[in-house]
């Protein structure tokens, strides 16, 4: 339908239209948000500011808009968000009673990592990662998990972000990070080594659903001292193994 004069929708079907135009993800235009809610660009840029100042959209610093936290948070109450956190519980928990380290699972979120669940033995090193936390795909391993099977345009965004150098081993360049994301989809695995948090380093593997894609990445994050022990990239593979399978994926 047309958003012209001749547009006979209500103004909650107009919003809801707004809403609509996100449903496969990403980060949209204004002209592309208009175009796919069948609005004038004034009515769409009108509505969007009014998502943008109730939370549900955050418009970047490009111009573009994506979901925002508050969307999210209503999103994880729905049964999509509550499958993936229903079936990824029982790995979490026994890669939790492996490692007694913090263990979490995340989703994609723009150029973001949203962190859906943590769980952390009495002893765990200490992170800013929580529920709900949202912070760079390119300094995290669960960020770096998930970077590596987006589509190109994120890796490009990112790099235009600029990314920020937070440790002296956060990696930046776009040569090196090219080089670290290949390998990540030749192993299967994302490793970071004090590149967020002093005294940290964490291990993380793809979630696939039964489509093949990748949905989300699950990891362990731990005292630094112990990065040779072998159970982290064991038990990360097993869990995101064992979370794929449930949601239906066949290699």
């Amino acid at each position: 339908m047309a958003g012209g004069a001749g547009d006979e929708r209500s103004v909650a079907e107009r919003v809801f239209a707004i809403a609509d135009a996100f449903e496969s993800g990403g980060e949209l235009t204004l002209s592309e948000v208009a175009r796919r809610a069948g609005l004038p660009t004034s009515t769409a840029h009108r509505l969007l500011a009014e998502w943008v100042a109730w939370g549900g959209l955050v418009r970047g610093d490009d111009g573009r808009y994506r979901v925002g936290m508050k969307l999210w948070r209503l999103g994880v109450r729905q049964p999509t968000a509550r499958r993936l956190r229903d079936v990824a519980r029982p790995y979490l928990d026994d890669l939790l009673e492996a490692t007694g380290e913090h263990v979490h699972l995340a989703v994609r979120d723009g150029l973001g990592v949203v962190y859906l669940e943590r769980l952390s033995g009495p002893g765990a090193v200490p992170v800013i990662s929580d529920v709900g936390s949202r912070l760079p795909l390119h300094a995290t391993a669960v960020g770096l998990a998930l970077l590596a099977y987006a589509p190109q345009q994120v890796f490009a965004d990112v790099l235009d972000g600029p990314p920020r150098k937070f440790l002296a081993n956060t990696l930046t360049g776009e040569a090196e990070l090219r080089s670290r994301l290949a390998g990540i989809r030749a192993t299967g695995l994302s490793t970071s080594v004090e590149e967020l948090t002093r005294g940290a380093f964490s291990v993380a593997a793809p979630v696939r659903d039964a489509a093949g894609e990748v949905v989300a990445a699950v990891s362990v994050i731990a005292h630094v001292e112990r990065v040779d022990e072998p159970q982290f990239p064991l038990g990360v593979r097993m869990a995101a193994r064992g979370m794929s399978g449930a949601l239906g994926y066949r290699s």
